[in-house]
């Protein structure tokens, strides 16, 4: 079990109030909400495995669910990679990296929102901006808990926030909104966890709520699910890494649902070891994107 790279989704930059890394023991402290309470999650990776401890209301629910967090049930015997021998070297290099599932699915879709056609820099300041002013401590002793670890809002929470701390965060109005739509039918949202790890009905439903498209839905259902075929079609830099990875080219997202098709069914995993290998990368040809500061509108 490659604990690091498993969890690796669900980091928000160096940052991030509700997920913190001690880079000395390798120690992942979660703050998480779940039908029983909150909870503090610290997953520490051990030699065959993850030694997991939690604390609040909701801890004994959180541990039942940690498995699944840290990819039980993340089948990949179906990916043949033979086709392709140095994605099959990339996957042997990395046996222990699975798809992880948090059951959470609005946490999950706040984040994609947030970070939709913007930087990631400017993504992980506006969700660490709000959260720093809004969102309520982690649960467990204050001598073992990472100073400044959050639970993440909650819909009540993220329905509190005024328009003009959104507009101070950076996030601009149809972001706002979308969440806000997210946050009302949060519950609805949650109900798609019963359906399994992905499916087109999943998306239908996630994307039934205004101003969620195709990238935030797989953004989405990738931690909340696990679902394993749902590549972020839409997105800046995945097709190109794609392209690049298997064609030699950037692509679009009509070139890279066509590189993808013979492995459907495990299209995110495959997008997942691309992004291990050091294929994907291409030599810089011009300046970074700019972040846009919609503070100043």
């Amino acid at each position: 079990m490659d604990v690091a790279r498993t969890l690796s989704p669900l980091e928000r930059g160096h940052s991030d109030p509700t997920l913190t890394v001690d880079r000395v023991t390798g120690d992942r402290w979660l703050a998480v909400r779940n039908d029983q309470g909150d909870a503090t999650l610290c997953i520490r990776p051990v030699t065959e495995g993850a030694r997991i401890v939690a604390f609040g209301r909701g801890s004994d629910r959180a541990i039942e669910l940690a498995p699944e967090l840290l990819g039980r049930g993340d089948d990949w015997s179906g990916l043949d990679l033979r086709r392709v021998p140095w994605l099959a070297e990339v996957r042997r290099r990395h046996p222990g990296l699975r798809l992880c599932r948090t059951n959470a699915v609005f946490p999950a879709i706040a984040q994609a929102i947030i970070e939709q056609r913007v930087t990631g820099t400017e993504a992980h300041g506006a969700w660490a901006w709000l959260h720093r002013r809004y969102a309520d401590r982690a649960p467990g002793p204050t001598n073992l808990v990472p100073r400044g670890l959050l639970l993440p809002l909650t819909p009540r929470q993220w329905l509190g926030i005024p328009s003009w701390d959104w507009h101070r965060a950076g996030v601009d109005h149809a972001r706002s909104t979308a969440l806000l739509r997210a946050a009302a039918v949060a519950d609805g949202l949650e109900r798609t966890l019963r359906l399994g790890r992905g499916s087109d009905e999943i998306t239908a439903r996630l994307r039934s709520v205004p101003g969620v498209g195709v990238w935030t839905a797989a953004e989405t259902t990738q931690r909340s699910h696990g679902d394993p075929d749902a590549p972020s079609f839409g997105d800046f830099h995945v097709a190109h890494w794609v392209g690049y990875a298997l064609r030699g080219e950037r692509t679009d997202d009509v070139g890279m649902r066509d590189l993808l098709e013979p492995w459907r069914g495990h299209r995110q995993r495959v997008v997942r070891l691309i992004a291990l290998s050091d294929r994907r990368r291409e030599p810089r040809r011009a300046p970074r994107l700019e972040p846009a500061d919609h503070r100043r509108r």
